[in-house]
């Protein structure tokens, strides 16, 4: 296999044409040059951030905070030169990764260099100059005065990140590589020992072996699905056990403290009250976690406090309100971590090669369809808490829901596969809205985009293409569960099962033909997305979604009853 592999590379030019990421690493470790890179300048750091100075608009503090946090210790890295010390292996991988002598490769000519298999992204000609531009600047800067008040810049934000994440970091990414920065700033300080110490928050044994997450794992977000899964589905009393357990650690994981002031200086958004993606520890708030926090919270304060324990104190409730009403963009829209901060257009300066949609943080129909169910369900137990200031964000999501569907009657879904996924939150965002089948065109067609993907198993299956694509693909062979849960779910949530329910009979005998007989379902294709090319494995959503889509097609179709959708 490595000799394989070996010759794979070095037909493709050798280890040169590997995308940045990996041009990055290979630097690290001393068997790249660091001029093989495009720059990933410090400077930026020290620019102005205010917009009315133009150049504000591409401060790196306008980036969204994934891609931010990323190129912020590349660039300390990147600027200070930080390589290991030449050993026997280093010298033995740069005969290996190259088919000609490591002393002969045009490392200039490198820098734009990636295999066709590899780029998904290809740079914009007005990107490659910029680049060029930089690239002849090194000469200047790299040791400079200029630089060295760059790095310290940086370091500096590097540590509001390891101090206000306690260490583990928004992500696996930029956790490894501010772990380099602090060791390279100080090998023996405490902040590369903190460091270590977080490490195993990544680690994941899996059925094949050990693996790094793409996150600190995914609780929260599993948690109150699984929380809304089990209420919807009429089981409730029947799981108070696990539903007190589960009441506990939405409890606890309610982000109860602000970042360390002051925000605006570390380009962070407000985010005491939110819920996160994973652990409290983490902290970072988003929007759709904030709102299945808060819809769990909710719908677990609606049963008997001595079965599942305290309700979430009012005032904490009202403090998650106030960060998902603050996710607002210009276009009505929600975002994920923070609102847009500059153009769009400035995704023509992703330099990542491999990832689409990074540069600024964009609203989506899954986080604005979170956010409105969450503030319907909210007031509905508190219909005066800011009610005209509800009211207003409500109207405005349901324009960017309603212009940004598509003619077909879908949505593209960025964070899961794909428009079976989006096309669920869409038509729930506006059926908590208080549209319906019967009456909403938006709705009706969704239905249709929908029903035209049923297969002849009497499931849905869509392909992981669908996402690169941005074009709907089946996914070969068999159906899948949780694309099948989600297609039920968008029926049942549209009201469908009244006018034809022979589609949710044929789903349903599906999802229950794939149950094993540990009343597991099987894990199939990948399901989570992010970035168009980054697939995400969420090892509960075969459980959860096939439980959530039984359990309300049970209600609301066997039995018959009247099951509030949303």
């Amino acid at each position: 296999w490595i000799v394989r592999a070996r010759a794979w590379i070095h037909a493709r030019g050798g280890a040169n044409t590997v995308t940045s990421w990996g041009k990055f690493y290979l630097a690290v470790l001393g068997v790249f040059s660091w001029d093989g890179l495009n720059p990933v300048t410090p400077e930026m750091w020290l620019l102005p951030y205010g917009k009315h100075t133009g150049i504000g608009y591409v401060h790196p503090g306008r980036f969204w905070c994934h891609c931010r946090m990323v190129y912020l210790p590349m660039s300390y890295m990147y600027g200070a030169r930080a390589t290991c010390r030449e050993t026997d292996i280093t010298r033995s991988l740069r005969e290996e990764l190259y088919p000609v002598p490591y002393e002969s490769i045009d490392w200039n000519g490198t820098r734009n260099k990636v295999a066709k298999e590899d780029l998904f992204y290809p740079h914009s000609f007005i990107q490659d100059c910029l680049w060029w531009v930089l690239y002849k600047a090194e000469n200047v800067l790299l040791g400079s005065w200029l630089r060295k008040t760059a790095l310290k810049e940086v370091m500096r934000h590097i540590h509001y990140e390891d101090e206000n994440t306690r260490y583990i970091d928004i992500g696996p990414v930029n956790k490894v590589i501010n772990m380099m920065c602090c060791w390279f700033d100080d090998p023996d300080g405490e902040a590369f020992k903190r460091h270590l110490a977080r490490v195993p928050d990544y680690l994941w044994v899996a059925e094949d072996g050990l693996k790094m997450q793409g996150y600190n794992g995914s609780q929260l977000w599993d948690t109150s699905f699984a929380v809304q899964a089990i209420a919807a589905s009429g089981l409730a009393r029947t799981f108070t056990n696990c539903l007190a357990k589960a009441h506990r650690f939405v409890h606890d994981s309610q982000v109860k403290e602000e970042a360390a002031a002051p925000l605006s200086e570390f380009y962070r958004h407000v985010s005491k009250g939110a819920w996160p993606f994973s652990t409290a520890d983490h902290g970072w708030p988003i929007s759709d976690c904030s709102s299945e926090g808060l819809k769990a919270a909710l719908t677990l304060a609606g049963l008997p406090a001595a079965s599942v324990g305290p309700a979430v104190p009012d005032a904490r409730l009202f403090d998650c309100v106030n960060v998902i009403l603050s996710y607002q963009n210009f276009d009505g829209g929600m975002a994920t971590y923070e609102n847009t901060r500059s153009f769009h257009a400035l995704e023509m300066l992703n330099p990542s090669e491999t990832f689409g949609d990074i540069i600024v943080d964009y609203s989506y129909v899954e986080c604005t369809s979170a956010c409105i169910t969450a503030l319907c369900q909210f007031r509905r137990r508190f219909p005066d808490h800011r009610r005209a200031e509800i009211q207003r964000a409500l109207d405005r999501t349901e324009g960017f829901i309603r212009r940004i569907q598509r003619k077909d009657g879908s949505w593209y879904g960025s964070w899961a596969v794909c428009f079976t996924y989006a096309i669920w939150f869409g038509v729930a965002g506006l059926v908590a809205l208080g549209h319906t089948f019967e009456a909403d065109d938006a709705i009706r067609r969704a239905v249709r985009f929908v029903l035209d993907k049923q297969r002849e198993d009497g499931g849905w299956g869509e392909s992981y293409l669908s996402c690169e694509k941005k074009v709907y693909h089946q996914l070969p062979g068999d159906s899948h569960v949780v694309n099948t849960a989600w297609a039920m779910l968008t029926l049942l949530t549209a009201g469908y099962h009244k006018v034809d329910a022979a589609p949710l009979h044929a789903a349903a005998r599906y999802l229950m033909s794939r149950q094993l007989p540990s009343g597991d379902w099987p894990q199939q294709h990948i399901s989570g997305v992010f970035n168009r090319n980054c697939m995400i494995t969420y090892a509960n959503y075969r459980n959860i979604f096939p439980i959530w889509a039984l359990g309300v097609y049970r209600r609301a179709v066997l039995l018959e009853e009247e099951v509030l959708p949303v």
